[in-house]
């Protein structure tokens, strides 16, 4: 969670932006969904990496009440009308600060946050022992 709070949080606030965004820009009333709190999209993250784990052909298989399929792990944890919430309004950063494309433009740009808060974390949570083991299948076999 050291290396991780901070991405959390990025994700959680910028999300939020993108649908208050989205509200701002429709035409009439529509119902609006309560904001996504850091439980959740630490659920959401943990769920997402889950997925890798079950095979299953679609997203909402996930959350299927089907005998043959069910996973209860994902219903039991977030429903799917609220990871499917998350899913559509996930950003991780805000829209309307796009930098202007010159010469120095920075293609990732929505992700340079997410990079540049890794490397100092990794900077200052990572402090490897003296000795350290680096693994055959880590290099190339010459």
């Amino acid at each position: 969670m050291l290396f991780f709070t901070e991405i959390f949080h990025l994700l959680m606030e910028q999300t939020n932006l993108h649908y208050e965004q989205f509200l701002d820009g429709q035409a009439g009333p529509s119902r609006r969904l309560p904001d996504i709190t850091l439980p959740d999209m630490i659920t959401f993250i943990v769920l997402a990496l889950q997925m890798g784990h079950f095979l299953q052909d679609t997203l909402h298989d996930c959350w299927s009440r089907l005998r043959q399929t069910r996973t209860p792990l994902f219903g039991e944890t977030m429903t799917r009308d609220r990871c499917l919430h998350i899913l559509h309004f996930l950003h991780f950063a805000d829209n309307s600060q796009r930098p202007d494309q010159s010469e120095e433009y920075d293609r990732m740009w929505k992700l340079r946050t997410v990079f540049d808060t890794l490397d100092d974390n990794y900077a200052k949570f990572s402090n490897p022992s003296e000795n350290l083991a680096v693994d055959e299948v880590i290099v190339k076999y010459l």
